[in-house]
């Protein structure tokens, strides 16, 4: 049965492009330039040195925090140097850089770990670890720890298999050319976490993704497969779990206080690969879209490839991209160094023409209510704007400012061109800050 969350707006999906382009594998370049913070948590440090030989799938980081999760490898070669280096978050980050050899030699430790069935639960969640999995949605947090938190906790397991924001088709790829890999994940995660109820969630306008999936389950299995009307925030965690089950998950809790657990397509993929091959995470799907590039294409991408050489994988581009992305038009980053190196979280690279970048607005509210409207996280967008514009950071707190999930409908409807999500991004940042500083 399919529920119904609050908010959400219908932009158009701008998928055409890609949608029926089949993926390709881009070569890995001559050197790979890989950050030693490629997910949510704390960064990791080189366990190799400059000058030493590395093998495709070696681990190359690693670190004691808990959230964290190790770096490996995606190609075969030599350390050439560990330097600070651009990263798409904006900042210089420590990286590793390794000289391609061309060669692709796996390291010793890549090969197949065994069967699900032969594996115990904490085999499994030691697999998963190791390979460095995160979630490939875009957050990036890292799954072994998201498992360990759900284990005994949680009656139903998701794959959100939505991919609501426009442009992007890489997990619409996925299940239409590797739907095996995306159900034996599920098959891993139903194994670890032992749900009464294992859903495979993917939007309407995705019907032959689902044809796929349907044709590749055996004939008897526990999995479900859901089409869920086509709206955007769909794919965000909490509201896919109201749609799915119709639990809401309350304001500061998470899925597993209403005993769900959501992993994305290609995060299922990887556990699968992990455990058949032993291959860890070192590669992922990427839609190159927008009407700045000349040929849009879904591409298998290797870790630590500089962004300019994806695009140029399609052609390049069609005229100088008045903006350039990493992620969905909604919630995605822009970039202003293509120098930077493709890391776990990146789903799509997106470059815009300057016909299609709107110009900057007068900012003004003119009490419309859209933005509350349309808000799927019952917030108060104007009301939370206007209080970070102040720095009242009690009030922040008061209007749950922490329970946005940054996914742009806010803005997107607001005919005043307010910058909302970025206020609510900053705001985070300010109370962050401030209970850092009161310890």
């Amino acid at each position: 049965m399919f529920h119904r969350f609050r908010g959400g707006i219908h932009p158009p999906d701008m998928k055409d492009a890609t949608r029926h382009k089949p993926v390709e594998a881009l070569p890995p370049p001559a050197r790979v330039i890989l950050p030693m913070l490629m997910h949510a948590g704390a960064p990791c440090e080189p366990v190799v040195r400059p000058d030493q030989e590395v093998f495709m799938g070696q681990l190359i980081a690693d670190s004691k925090e808990l959230v964290s999760a190790p770096i490996h490898s995606p190609v075969s070669g030599r350390v050439l140097a560990i330097d600070p280096y651009p990263h798409p978050n904006g900042s210089r980050v420590l990286s590793v850089i390794i000289e391609n050899d061309g060669r692709d030699t796996p390291h010793e430790s890549v090969h197949p770990k065994g069967s699900v069935e032969s594996l115990t639960s904490d085999q499994l969640l030691r697999i998963v670890r190791d390979a460095g999995i995160v979630g490939m949605g875009g957050a990036a947090y890292p799954t072994h720890v998201k498992i360990a938190a759900a284990r005994g906790k949680c009656d139903t397991v998701i794959i959100n298999a939505a991919e609501c924001e426009p442009y992007i088709t890489a997990d619409h790829r996925l299940m239409l050319e590797a739907p095996e890999e995306v159900l034996g994940g599920l098959r891993v995660l139903m194994k670890l976490l032992e749900p009464k109820r294992a859903v495979i969630a993917v939007e309407s306008n995705k019907r032959d993704a689902l044809d796929a999936l349907r044709r590749t389950l055996p004939g008897k299995t526990k999995i479900e497969l859901t089409a869920l009307r086509t709206r955007y925030p769909q794919g965000s965690e909490k509201h896919i779990i109201k749609s799915v089950t119709g639990r809401e998950v309350p304001p500061g809790k998470q899925p597993t206080d209403v005993k769900c657990a959501v992993f994305n397509t290609d995060t299922a993929a990887a556990l699968h690969r992990a455990v058949t091959t032993g291959q860890p995470l070192i590669r992922r799907i990427v839609t190159v879209s927008g009407s700045a590039v000349a040929n849009a294409k879904n591409l298998d991408v290797r870790f630590g490839t500089p962004l300019i050489d994806v695009f140029n994988a399609t052609g390049g581009f069609r005229e100088p991209p008045a903006k350039v992305m990493t992620g969905g038009p909604m919630m995605g980053a822009a970039q202003h160094d293509l120098s930077a190196p493709l890391v776990k979280g990146c789903n799509a690279l997106l470059a815009f023409a300057e016909a299609d970048v709107p110009l900057p607005g007068n900012e003004i509210c003119i009490r419309c209510g859209r933005c509350v409207r349309v808000c799927p996280a019952h917030l108060l967008p104007i009301y939370l704007y206007m209080n970070e514009r102040k720095n009242r950071l009690r009030e922040l707190e008061r209007l749950h400012l922490e329970d946005c999930v940054e996914c742009g409908s806010c803005s997107y409807i607001c005919p005043g061109r307010l910058h909302l999500v970025h206020s609510m991004r900053t705001g985070k940042q300010k109370l962050q800050d401030a209970k850092r500083e009161a310890g």
